[in-house]
């Protein structure tokens, strides 16, 4: 067993070092920002990020960490009264890079569909409760102006694909499919026009457990046979770790720590990372070893000057409190990059040792 993990281990690195060098996305100083009474709320804080193409990275974080309004940012869906500021640029198989902020109206329709696409929490409230599935594929295909027929079929496909049966789905009202099934048939109609890329922000939060390892599997096989870059926002870091190929860890409203799979939950490196990893249940550990994090994230109106955890570190020291620090490299031999000065000591001030299966649990998902 330790050779097949470590096996996989390697395998998964040669595909990250593939990949590293062709990027899909890249942004650079993204900030998201909403005035409000009290001041200006600050929600994502000057983000430099890079998504390789082909890969799946799981962008984790705690509720109001900022990832969802990530995601928004890359496709330029940040909703009024919301500012987004910084670059972000799409680079296509072919042909010259894109400057999603740049885009207009139409354009944006267009790349939305046709080049990135994005699957929300939920599916009853992305679908139209009066109009069949049928409807919602050919009314996205008419749309864009796509071959009705041919759509129809690659509908099919991917829905066969998804382990449901296309003809009962497509003539079938929302509310008629179960939870797990209105999930897989939006994912399905996500990938109707073909898209590289597919943001998908919590999709199965609202599902059980069976359920979301089910479909995890089935998203792992879709990526590989339609060669899709993912994208996949959760609170769940356990369980995307079974799926991802990286892993970028959020926290009030900016990344801390990114990297492979194997390198980040192996040797986390940030000090919230370990506690995120401690806080979180593990059949395999006792339970006395599983500890929330104290504190409370920041307020978006008032981030700290410095590093924004430091408030809850426990090797926070004056020059965390009064500097923001940038990503360094991690010593593991692998792309791993946390923005802590003392990352160094996290291992000893955040101890996982007793909890050393938490980071296996989620690599049994479905690679």
């Amino acid at each position: 067993m330790a050779d097949a993990t470590q096996r996989s281990a390697a395998a998964q690195h040669d595909r990250n070092d593939e990949r590293a060098d062709d990027v899909v996305f890249s942004l650079e100083n993204v900030s998201v920002e909403f005035d409000m009474e009290r001041g200006t709320s600050r929600v994502v804080d000057d983000v430099d990020f890079e998504v390789h193409r082909e890969e799946i990275i799981g962008i984790v974080g705690e509720s109001g960490s900022g990832k969802s309004m990530l995601a928004n940012a890359m496709l330029d869906a940040v909703d009024e009264p919301g500012r987004l500021a910084g670059d972000v640029t799409y680079h296509p198989a072919e042909g010259d890079p894109i400057d999603v902020l740049e885009l207009s109206d139409r354009e944006l329709k267009a790349f939305r569909w046709e080049e990135v696409s994005m699957v929300f929490q939920g599916a009853s409230r992305s679908f139209n409760p009066t109009m069949t599935i049928r409807g919602h594929f050919e009314e996205t295909l008419d749309a864009h102006g796509a071959d009705r027929g041919v759509g129809m079929e690659r509908a099919r496909e991917l829905l066969s694909d998804l382990y449901l049966d296309a003809e009962r789905v497509l003539d079938s009202y929302p509310h008629e499919l179960s939870g797990g099934m209105s999930q897989r048939a939006l994912i399905a109609l996500s990938l109707i026009l073909e898209p590289e890329v597919l943001v998908m922000d919590e999709p199965t939060a609202a599902l059980d457990l069976l359920m979301q390892r089910s479909i995890l599997s089935l998203l792992s096989d879709l990526q590989e046979k339609y060669d899709l870059t993912v994208v996949f926002i959760t609170h769940d870091l356990p369980l995307v770790a079974g799926l991802a190929d990286r892993l970028a860890v959020m926290y009030a409203f900016d990344l801390r720590e990114v990297g492979p799979t194997e390198a980040v939950v192996r040797n986390p490196s940030h000090p919230y990372t370990r506690a995120l990893l401690k806080a979180v249940p593990n059949l395999d550990a006792p339970l006395e070893t599983m500890q929330p994090i104290e504190g409370s994230a920041p307020d978006p109106v008032n981030i700290p000057r410095g590093c924004t955890y430091a408030p809850r570190c426990p090797i926070a020291t004056e020059e965390c409190r009064s500097t923001k620090p940038h990503f360094q490299a991690v010593n593991d031999g692998a792309d791993h990059e946390v923005t802590c000065f003392h990352w160094e000591d996290a291992d000893e001030a955040v101890d996982l040792d007793a909890r050393a299966g938490t980071a296996d649990e989620g690599r049994e998902v479905s690679r």
